[in-house]
């Protein structure tokens, strides 16, 4: 399967968009399309990993309980059980590719992403 990600770039203003790239029976490849003051609040999941690669902007991501901040071309690994999240603290939107695996039984939960703050 090929994915030619700029095609699937959408913004919302009200909230982080998650766009679903695909979904195999082992992960999961989602677009996060995070605009200035948009958020995923910290949460974990108990038996996935996830991974974030930032493709384009930059920002604030948390990681067991601590900040780190990536720009282009960085990868976060959080390893079932820790806990993670992101903040667009910028002027640029962000593109986040993620990683699940394996993939959440039913989708992500809604309270996992933020508006503005």
């Amino acid at each position: 399967m090929k994915i030619r990600i700029e095609d699937h770039v959408k913004f919302d203003d009200a909230r982080l968009a998650k766009v679903a790239l695909a979904t195999t029976a082992r992960a999961q490849l989602d677009l996060y399309c995070v605009a200035p003051g948009q958020y995923q609040k910290p949460h974990t999941h108990g038996d996935q990993d996830k991974i974030y690669y930032l493709i384009e902007g930059s920002g604030r991501f948390s990681l067991g309980g601590k900040d780190e901040r990536l720009s282009r071309g960085e990868a976060l690994v959080a390893q079932a059980g820790v806990e993670h999240g992101l903040f667009n603290d910028g002027t640029d939107p962000m593109l986040v590719l993620v990683v699940v695996a394996p993939p959440p039984p039913h989708g992500t939960p809604a309270h996992e992403s933020g508006g503005r703050s």
